[in-house]
């Protein structure tokens, strides 16, 4: 059971949870939001939250470890010239841009650098993104 799930079935907003548990509630949105991997959190934070919630450590890491949790932290954490490519990609989805073909071309590039040259991101991290950003839109665009 995911930590949000635990927070609805007993009534209780994060901010009450951090509260109690003395974790901050940026680090506890972001353990919530996937942007934060549960699995890198330190052993007194999943103790704190274990505690708050009157559940099991291991109850807490759980669900929290299931694909679209990691998934979603794929999108998080990028280096700085990936993420900004990123966004002006996704920007240029949203508002129909007639340069979403150099910003393409700009996205895969940036995620072959990270991957092949820096080494920021694995290759299971750059596949996400490709198969997400690239590869999924022009699947659509072909149907």
């Amino acid at each position: 059971m995911s930590i949000n799930e635990i927070l609805t079935e007993n009534g209780m907003t994060k901010y009450r949870l951090a509260k109690l548990s003395g974790v901050p509630h940026a680090t506890l949105n972001d353990i919530c939001s996937g942007k934060t991997c549960i699995e890198k959190c330190l052993g007194k934070t999943l103790y704190k939250l274990s505690k708050a919630l009157s559940v099991s450590m291991e109850s807490v890491t759980d669900e929290q470890s299931t694909e679209s949790s990691i998934a979603r932290s794929y999108e998080y954490g990028l280096p700085a010239y990936l993420q900004k490519d990123l966004d002006a990609y996704k920007d240029a989805l949203e508002n129909g841009s007639t340069l979403l073909d150099c910003l393409w071309g700009e996205l895969y590039a940036s995620i072959n650098i990270a991957e092949i040259n820096d080494g920021f991101i694995t290759p299971a991290h750059a596949d996400y993104l490709r198969q997400k950003f690239l590869w999924g839109k022009s699947e659509q665009d072909n149907n």
